[in-house]
């Protein structure tokens, strides 16, 4: 038996030949970015999505303090480094939601500290998220083992589904 083609398959099936009338049911779409040239495929998939199904476009990041660089250095410094990180984001987050309101999407950003997959799926409950896109490095089985995937954390961990874009 050969596969029918999308055309077909519609013309032969009263439900897929009529348009989708009903409203989508993802109303927030949760965006997880590490701000890298990493994520703009993500960026540009979960602005899209959000577009099309006029869902809310909730821009998250996560300041990792076990990174190199913005770990606990001493009493004072780590506040000092957490500030700097913050604020150097700040501004390429709100690139990013200021892309998406050019299109007419409703967006905001939110900026945690802490482990990012862990944070992601803090927020994409605390937010009620009903979607979570997220870019991969694309790292094999190995590399993941080693290094950690935030990616495969947020898809094992998440309460709703995760889009993982490469």
């Amino acid at each position: 038996m050969e596969p029918l083609s999308l055309t077909a398959a519609r013309s032969s099936d009263p439900e897929l030949a009529t348009p989708r009338t009903q409203p989508s049911k993802i109303k927030t779409v949760l965006l997880a970015t590490d701000l890298t040239s990493v994520s703009e495929t993500a960026t540009t998939q979960a602005i899209d999505l959000a577009a099309s199904i006029g869902a809310r476009l909730l821009v998250v990041n996560v300041i990792d303090l076990g990174e190199r660089g913005g770990g606990r250095v001493g009493p004072y410094s780590s506040v000092v480094r957490v500030d700097q990180q913050r604020a150097s984001r700040e501004g390429r987050l709100l690139t990013i939601v200021d892309q998406a309101r050019m299109r007419g999407i409703e967006a905001a950003f939110l900026l945690w500290t802490g482990e990012p997959g862990q944070g992601i799926v803090a927020a994409a409950e605390a937010e009620s998220a009903d979607l979570i896109v997220v870019g991969t490095r694309g790292l094999d089985r190995a590399g993941r083992f080693l290094l950690g995937s935030v990616s495969d954390y947020v898809v094992y961990h998440s309460a709703c589904p995760v889009l993982v874009a490469h």
